[in-house]
């Protein structure tokens, strides 16, 4: 016996409001983390950082996403997915204000906070969309949402340096908060304050209807179906590697794309840094365009192209990396596209609310803690050898297990 999902918003069953509640949640997801990136300089001579400490405001937020993984899982559980998520976005607009309000130990403070409360919305906007979104629209707003982490993330990137030269880099990193306050207003439209507000753990899927396949007693009562254990689900696992060859990929040539141009190509570092912005900005056409392809060809037939184009970033960078543009474009749909495709399959994967939540954690906590280790291993290989083609072997190889594990968990998942 099979049951649609609840849908609560309207008579067309799209919920619209929830749409652009999760967009503007998207887009504090990636963007104030980001936005460290252009004043690192700035940051670091105004307090005295050496360069380690300023890697680490970059790099905390990502080792969060790893660390906090678990307890942010347990969080959404006991709390309820619309309390979470009011937490995660009040959360990451206090950790904005802290981080700007003082010296060395509030900059990490503040970046602390912020990606503890952003690894909350990480494991939660997946349950939500699991729970609120009919099923065949899951794609587009999966996408959407993917697509607004990368929008902030270009834009913070583009304005933080006109902000900071206006007003300080206190004041550009406060800035973003605007950010926040679109959030919770959209938020609140969305769900409701009495909702958004309420503490209540995730119910079983049997109570919501946010279930897929039931049985029935002797009594004629329908019994939710159980929910496999994550780490003993091969598709589950193979998402898992998918997405840390994913994490992996992005976070290593997020920190090391412009410094490759100029080492490599001669570029200055100021055309360096707004050249590799292609990478980020390509994401969008990735993020948006997989949903529909994937509604035409199929899930496993749009990763295989997803995973081509990630390939040709690393391959094309070692063989012919005059045409860096082209690479660096493809890379960037790759990027989008990736990650938008993973947590569509973690929500086609996910059998109910509470399943959707462990699936999420399990994915990226795994995944994110791959991807802490990118930026510092690949520079550790650039050092040893003093050239750029090992390094990019190395994310060669990550590319590679996204394609083979994101395929074998794309044909397992779509095989339910």
């Amino acid at each position: 016996m099979s049951r649609p999902r609840t849908r609560r918003f309207g008579a067309t069953g799209f919920p619209w409001p929830l749409v652009v509640g999760i967009v503007f949640i998207g887009f504090i997801l990636r963007g104030p983390i980001i936005a460290v990136a252009p004043i690192t300089g700035e940051i670091s001579s105004d307090l005295s950082m050496s360069a380690a400490q300023a890697g680490l405001l970059t790099s905390l937020p990502v080792l969060c996403f790893a660390l906090m993984t678990p307890f942010a899982s347990l969080f959404v559980g006991k709390a309820g997915a619309n309390f979470a998520t009011t937490i995660a976005i009040l959360g990451v607009g206090i950790g904005s204000i802290v981080r700007s309000a003082g010296g060395v130990e509030a900059t990490f403070a503040g970046t602390i906070i912020m990606g503890a409360f952003i690894t909350i919305g990480n494991v939660v906007i997946p349950v939500i969309i699991r729970r609120d979104v009919p099923t065949e629209r899951v794609g587009i707003v999966t996408g959407s949402y993917t697509a607004a982490m990368n929008v902030s993330s270009m834009i913070t990137s583009i304005a933080t340096v006109p902000l900071a030269v206006a007003f300080g880099w206190r004041g550009a990193l406060l800035a973003w908060t605007g950010f926040v306050v679109l959030a919770v207003a959209a938020w609140l439209v969305a769900v409701g304050p009495r909702r958004a507000f309420r503490w209540g753990p995730l119910k079983p899927a049997i109570e919501t209807g946010a279930f897929d396949t039931v049985a029935i007693d002797t009594r004629g009562i329908p019994i939710a179906a159980p929910e496999p254990r994550t780490w003993t689900n091969l598709s589950a696992v193979f998402l898992a590697l998918a997405f840390a060859g994913q994490a992996f990929s992005y976070y290593g040539l997020t920190a090391w794309f412009p410094t490759i141009l100029e080492q490599e190509l001669g570029y200055s570092a100021a055309s360096a840094g707004s050249s590799s912005s292609i990478f980020q900005i390509a994401a969008v056409i990735g993020a948006l365009g997989v949903p529909l392809l994937a509604k035409r060809i199929g899930i496993p037939r749009t990763f295989a192209i997803v995973a081509v184009l990630w390939i040709c970033f690393p391959l094309g960078m070692i063989l012919a990396p005059q045409s860096w543009l082209l690479w660096g474009f493809l890379g960037g749909v790759a990027q989008g596209g990736g990650i938008t495709i993973v947590f569509m399959l973690v929500v086609q994967l996910a059998l109910s609310g509470t399943h959707a939540r462990r699936l999420s954690a399990m994915v990226q906590g795994s995944g994110y803690a791959l991807g802490a280790t990118a930026p510092t291993l690949i520079g550790a290989v650039h050092d040893a050898t003093g050239a750029w083609t090992l390094p990019l072997v190395v994310v060669l190889i990550a590319t590679l297990v996204f394609t083979s594990a994101g395929l074998a968990g794309a044909l397992r998942a779509t095989r339910r």
